[in-house]
């Protein structure tokens, strides 16, 4: 462990619904993660190098994050009911913005199908 008590190494953890854990990860990892969680692209474009450490707590929508939290009404947690959107969350507690844009992205287009013979 180093100082702080922290595992020391990379950790990119979901302890629990609406709160990400980062330990020693670059911006493109969190970008990634975003895209997963969103359901759509995210693509860093920070320029920012080196490694973070970060907590972000926010309001998960249904059916994002780790399952198995207690929830109340409109989806926030028991534990902290006036946590913020993720897109909130981002830009008050990290100081970055997402930034809806169109781009150019690769696609599989499948012409037709048929079953094996």
């Amino acid at each position: 462990k180093d100082a702080g008590g922290r595992p020391e190494g990379r950790s990119f953890t979901e302890p629990e619904r609406g709160t990400l854990v980062s330990q020693g990860y670059p911006m493109a990892s969190l970008a990634q993660e975003l895209s997963r969680k969103l359901g759509r692209a995210v693509v860093d474009k920070t320029g920012l190098t080196g490694n973070y450490d970060f907590t972000l707590h926010w309001t998960p929508d249904h059916g994002q994050g780790a399952a198995g939290s207690q929830q109340v009404a409109g989806g926030a947690l028991a534990s902290e009911p006036s946590r913020s959107s993720l897109f909130t969350a981002i830009q008050e507690q990290l100081g970055l913005k997402l930034e809806s844009q169109k781009s150019p992205t690769e696609v599989f287009v499948v012409d037709s199908a048929r079953k094996p013979s």
